[in-house]
């Protein structure tokens, strides 16, 4: 009779974690689809190398202002009625995005198309708040819900692998609108909409502390923990490590003469396959981590990780522009080939298979010892992935001088989250506090 019951429940929660899942997939994907939109929107903007960044850095600003809020509303709403409201903010950010591509004056289309982005960057934070934690409870045991989180890690890293490939392709070297990218609005309108219907006709499981009063925390005792504040500062460089990499070397080849002149497939489709195996490497980096997590300590792994990064971003810059075959897709054919890359661009793709470690390497040893500040240290860590898009905007106004030397920016941050783990990631503390400030979770 039991195994009966909790055949019938497990069975009543596949649809939905299919559709966490889905969700994993779409943080990625809608995120990933900022930097191919990004050419379009350079073009739109008369050839200005920062506007091509200025969509990535309204989609992750957005983390700034609704990181603390969205903790809030898991907490005092629970897992359905968040996800819920997340799911709805990111159909109206795709659908304003979307919108963006019918408006006939240039900057008009710009401004509305960053809004979009922006309104998407608010659901992006609420899907990243609620996933992770819904999977776990949706798992019937500890054990099971552990699984599920790092199968909707994967689908993740599998959104941004195919988004630059897919709008890379779609859009093509001389795109200048951005409704060349229809298709795969449609595609994430889609997944939206049925998410929303699936999750309010299901009944799903909520922790049991959500919804109830919470133990009052002192904010800002949390930063008298050394590895913490250094911590803190870390994530923000990772995040904008990241997608920093991936982003410029999309502009990288995307530009790149010689690329334009020895390969009849389309710069945008050729720098969107590369990028896309960068997130590819990502994926494989963290299943790897997973697999050796047990065996080697987390500062170890991200002191490798940090030297791995530094060391492949620095090749990238420092060699010569040389020619060499790797693999590309070739949008009007819809296969993929052997094309010319700049070698440079390998070596940057190779750093993210280093960088794919970090996030979580140093949130666990920026919230040793934090005790029960540890859900405010969440909190705070979703406020800095704005890193994002604040780093990768910063670059453009290297890269508008030599895109190659803008990677300077990219290798400091490897550096500093190299220090972080070798010489500031121990734990420490607390020290003594200032005047404290309650503040409810």
């Amino acid at each position: 009779m039991v195994e009966e019951k909790n055949s019938a429940q497990k069975k009543s929660y596949t649809l939905p974690i299919v559709i966490m899942f889905a969700l994993f997939f779409m943080i990625a994907f809608v995120t990933g689809y900022q930097n191919p939109l990004g050419s379009v929107i350079e073009k739109m903007s008369e050839g200005n190398p920062m506007m091509s960044q200025l969509g990535t850095l309204a989609n992750f600003i957005a983390y700034a202002f609704m990181g603390y809020p969205a903790g809030k509303l898991l907490q005092d709403k629970g897992f359905r009625v968040t996800a819920l409201w997340a799911v709805t903010i990111g159909f109206v950010g795709v659908a304003v995005t979307y919108g963006s591509g019918f408006i006939a004056d240039n900057g008009t289309a710009v401004g509305i198309y960053l809004v979009g982005a922006f309104i998407a960057g608010f659901s992006m934070c609420l899907l990243n708040t609620v996933v992770n934690p819904m999977l776990n409870s949706l798992g019937s045991t500890p054990n099971k819900g552990n699984q599920l989180v790092q199968f909707g890690g994967s689908f993740n890293s599998l959104g941004a692998t195919l988004a630059p490939v897919i709008v890379g392709g779609l859009l093509g070297g001389a795109a200048s609108s951005i409704s060349s990218a229809n298709p795969v609005f449609y595609l994430a309108m889609a997944i939206f909409a049925v998410a929303f219907l699936v999750l309010y006709f299901s009944q799903l499981p909520e922790a049991e502390d959500l919804g109830k009063p919470s133990e009052k925390v002192r904010v800002l005792n949390a930063f008298t923990y050394r590895n913490f504040a250094f911590g803190v500062l870390a994530i923000f460089c990772y995040v904008g490590l990241e997608v920093g990499v991936a982003n410029w070397t999309y502009q990288f080849l995307e530009k790149h003469e010689g690329l334009q002149v020895a390969n009849a497939a389309s710069s945008a489709a050729i720098a969107g396959t590369v990028v896309g195996i960068y997130w590819l490497l990502m994926l494989i980096g963290r299943l790897l981590g997973g697999v050796i997590g047990g065996k080697v300590s987390s500062r170890v792994m991200l002191t490798v990780a940090g030297l791995g990064s530094m060391a492949f971003i620095l090749l990238g810059i420092i060699t010569e522009e040389s020619l060499v075959e790797f693999i590309g897709f070739d949008s009007a054919n819809l296969r993929f080939s052997m094309v010319h890359i700049p070698l440079n661009a390998i070596f940057f793709v190779l750093s993210g298979f280093f960088a794919s470690v970090m996030w979580g390497a140093i949130f666990n040893l920026s919230v040793t010892g934090l005790g029960k500040y540890t859900a405010v240290a969440s909190g705070i860590f979703m406020v800095m992935v704005c890193g994002g898009g604040i780093f990768p905007w910063i670059q453009s106004f290297l890269a508008s001088g030599n895109i190659l030397s803008s990677f300077w920016l990219d290798f400091i941050l490897a550096g500093y989250i190299f220090i972080y783990a070798l010489l500031l990631s121990a734990p420490r503390g607390p020290l003594p506090a200032e005047p404290e400030v309650l503040v409810e979770k």
